[in-house]
């Protein structure tokens, strides 16, 4: 496969990417792959930096997790099982750290539906419900989407150990469903950026009236230097 070709996976993570990018003031990313064998010695790895950097796995905007995607085709070898967990638990970490509402963290997951890792994939849920985050699973292809469908807990809340997730985090799309035959074209961006978000809102909302976290006060209006503001009564 031509490493820049636009695969599937690929489509559907620009598509959607460029839907969420805009709700994050810096539009940098920590790009995380999962399911491959990394070199130099083939260590099979459920969460590796896409970028090739552990320590700064940020990309630049969606056009830099592209690059990054399509650089990593080109030294990893994708390889079984497919485990949700560590992904999940790696932006759990990052969004256990904030208390004050301050920012709310959302995981994209772009998936082709096989998931080996189903019990503790659901704990790591039930955990993160718990968190300011929520989950976007896209996925990809033709496979059967049962798991995906469990996971996103629209008719019965996941749960993990007799535990109920507190809260849905979880918005499944398949991308199938927005793309023509040929598997080339979207046939309409407004509708699957709609399908893609819908479920945010009143995921993030529930999560603030839970925690009795309320809107920040506005800053007060800016005012130029050497501005005199002048009343007259």
């Amino acid at each position: 496969m031509n490493p820049y070709q636009l695969n599937a996976y690929g489509m559907a993570l620009r598509a959607v990417g460029e839907i969420i990018q805009d709700y994050d003031s810096d539009k940098m990313f920590p790009a995380l792959g999962f399911g491959a064998k990394l070199p130099p010695d083939g260590r099979i790895s459920h969460e590796f930096a896409l970028n090739g950097n552990p320590q700064n796995p940020y990309c630049n905007g969606i056009d830099g997790v592209m690059e990054a995607y399509y650089m990593s085709l080109k030294s990893v070898q994708l390889y079984g099982p497919t485990n949700f967990a560590p992904v999940i638990n790696h932006v759990a970490r990052y969004a256990a750290s904030i208390k004050d509402g301050s920012q709310y963290f959302v995981l994209l997951i772009v998936t082709d539906g096989v998931i080996s890792d189903m019990a503790q994939a659901k704990e790591s849920i039930v955990n993160a419900a718990k968190l300011p985050m929520s989950i976007i699973i896209v996925g990809v292809g033709p496979a059967e989407f049962d798991a995906m469908e469990e996971l996103d807990g629209d008719e019965v809340r996941v749960s993990s150990r007799g535990v109920y997730a507190e809260r849905d985090i979880v918005q499944f799309v398949p991308f199938r469903d927005y793309i023509d035959r040929t598997g080339n074209h979207i046939l309409s961006m407004a509708r699957l950026a709609r399908d893609v978000l819908a479920e945010i809102p009143d995921q993030f909302l529930s999560y603030m009236r839970v925690r009795g976290i309320k809107p920040s006060p506005a800053p007060p209006p800016y005012t130029p230097p050497n501005h005199v503001v002048q009343t007259q009564i």
